[in-house]
């Protein structure tokens, strides 16, 4: 072989590798979509460890999409504030999963109780598995998914506050319309609904009466604390991909 015809051989080989490891390099990111009938605040919260996305909290008007890019690993949720609220520092406030900032980011607080989650924790590096969950554990405000293209869908796209009872609805200021459904944890305490003391595993917490109102209505989301075997999905790691959130999905 001659250095002439060596040459392409050697370039396409450079090229190859340099391209390989910057489609390697690029972030996950995420897509936020509202579908609902009305302006969401999307926060979002990172979990220990992990650095926050670039946005700790933003508006996302109805029928309008977003997306950030995701840090390699990322762990974290997402949720929606509703009924928000104030313009002036410090006095911006939702009527629903507020987080107590006072503004539109959440800068590292989580969402006040009842809110529906978004839950996900990104593989580290090449290979492993990404998780994804909707979890009602904290009860529901919105409904909402988690979709990757070739993977199973994560979702809770029922109203949950039609079937919410009575003792765990969050009204609105015309005190008839329901704003959100509270978790019976949140609302009793007991240990027997928080899946704690000796009710803190999962053979001794099991599904309550509230909980199944949450099964019924979304069988694919978290009901309560050890729900996991129907509300845990899982998709292969690789870079780039891209997670869609949609809100009223």
């Amino acid at each position: 072989m001659t250095i002439r015809s060596f040459l392409p051989i050697f370039v396409c080989a450079l090229l190859a590798v340099f391209f390989s490891k910057t489609i390697g390099a690029q972030a996950s990111s995420f897509r936020f979509l509202n579908n609902c009938n009305s302006t969401l605040w999307v926060g979002t919260l990172a979990g220990a460890g992990t650095a926050p996305l670039q946005e700790t909290g933003f508006e996302l008007n109805a029928g309008k999409g977003a997306a950030m890019a995701a840090p390699p690993a990322w762990s974290g949720r997402f949720w929606a504030r509703t009924g928000c609220a104030g313009s002036s520092p410090g006095q911006f406030k939702c009527a629903t999963g507020d987080c107590g900032s006072g503004k539109i980011e959440c800068g590292g607080a989580a969402g006040a109780p009842p809110a529906t989650l978004v839950e996900i924790t990104l593989a580290a590096g090449g290979g492993g598995n990404d998780f994804y969950d909707i979890s009602l554990v904290d009860g529901f405000n919105v409904p909402v998914s988690i979709s990757r293209r070739g993977c199973a869908t994560a979702s809770c796209a029922a109203d949950v506050n039609v079937v919410c009872p009575k003792e765990l609805r969050v009204l609105e200021k015309d005190k008839t319309t329901v704003a959100a459904c509270m978790s019976a944890c949140e609302k009793f305490g007991d240990p027997v609904y928080c899946c704690t003391g000796e009710y803190g595993g999962a053979a001794t917490c099991q599904p309550s009466v509230y909980s199944r109102v949450f099964k019924r209505a979304c069988p694919l989301a978290y009901s309560y604390a050890f729900d996991d075997a129907s509300s845990v999905f899982t998709c292969a790691s690789f870079s780039a991909a891209e997670y869609l959130v949609t809100f009223c999905p």
